[in-house]
């Protein structure tokens, strides 16, 4: 009677736990979605305020179509989506169904966002003014979409698909660079097609921006610093970085080459605001401590960021 009793509290555990788990996935995916929306429609008033009244091809598909538009005067929300159709298909063959689900819907909200709902609401439009400034602001808004979108494992469609290919292929590079390198073709065009060296800098400018904050949105929250310290003194240093930090540290083992004399040698992360601390300090208790200080691009895990 009892082993029953357990067996039917044990199916209905896990029945319960079963629907959590099924809503989380749902609660994630609104969010994901949500959150698509609002970068695709960042990424339009990037396109629509600062860089196409000015001129300024933004890379990928959206300089591409600004140049398209300057030949042709079809819109340039109109262009963007007839442009993505071929690339939505390589990335639903190479990406998988559920990154070109949201690539969907934020290329319809560039789309859409672009053409009828940005004009609709009146959206003030930067032109006539500093280029410069257009190209700055345009690309704030480019990477701060773009990062949004990428950070809920989607794209802004165009190039953005065959960056996803690339960094999925090469994921040491990051997001930020690969841009830079495929927008590197939409350059050479926009100079071309509008008569000025001017135009093709002011591109460079908008998409170096964009990639800046791209990294930063995708990166920035989880940058650290990795140190190797060799002290003798590497106890009572662990002893601060663990208590006044509140940092892990591991001891890794060594051997001097020269002396041939067995060491402690302390790994640890920290946040880039921290290691300055820790280097103060290290010099305060043995100033003869060699210190080792590399970027970490991500630190995950239980004081930083536990999710991959």
């Amino acid at each position: 009677m009892k082993e029953k009793k357990n067996k039917k509290t044990g199916e209905k555990k896990f029945k319960a736990d079963a629907q959590i788990s099924v809503g989380n996935k749902i609660l994630r995916w609104v969010i994901d979605i949500i959150l698509v929306i609002f970068g695709a429609s960042l990424y339009s008033v990037g396109l629509h305020c600062f860089a196409s009244p000015n001129d300024i091809a933004s890379g990928g598909v959206g300089g591409i179509s600004i140049i398209i538009n300057e030949l042709t005067n079809i819109s340039v929300g109109l262009l963007y989506g007839v442009i993505n159709v071929p690339l939505i298909i390589i990335g639903f063959i190479f990406l998988g169904k559920k990154m070109m689900i949201k690539t969907m819907i934020g290329v319809a909200t560039i789309t859409a966002a672009t053409d009828w709902l940005l004009p609709m609401i009146n959206i003030p439009v930067y032109s006539g003014g500093d280029k410069l400034l257009a190209a700055i602001f345009g690309g704030i808004f480019f990477g701060a979409g773009m990062g949004l979108v990428y950070l809920r494992e989607g794209t802004t469609g165009g190039t953005d698909i065959i960056n996803k290919l690339i960094n999925k292929k090469f994921p040491h590079f990051s997001m930020g660079v690969i841009m830079l390198s495929t927008d590197a073709v939409v350059i050479v065009a926009s100079m071309i097609v509008f008569g000025t060296i001017e135009a093709g800098l002011y591109s460079m400018i908008s998409i170096f921006i964009a990639s800046k904050v791209m990294d930063m949105i995708l990166y920035g929250s989880f940058e650290g610093k990795m140190l190797l310290i060799f002290s003798d003194n590497y106890e009572e240093i662990s002893e601060y970085i663990m208590n006044s930090l509140e940092r892990g540290v591991t001891w890794l083992n060594g051997e001097g080459a020269y002396s041939k004399k067995e060491k402690h040698i302390i790994c640890c992360a920290v946040h880039k605001n921290e290691y300055s601390k820790v280097k103060r300090k290290v010099k305060e208790i043995d100033p003869g401590a060699f210190i080792i200080i590399t970027n970490a691009g991500e630190v995950l895990g239980m004081g930083f960021h536990d999710n991959a």
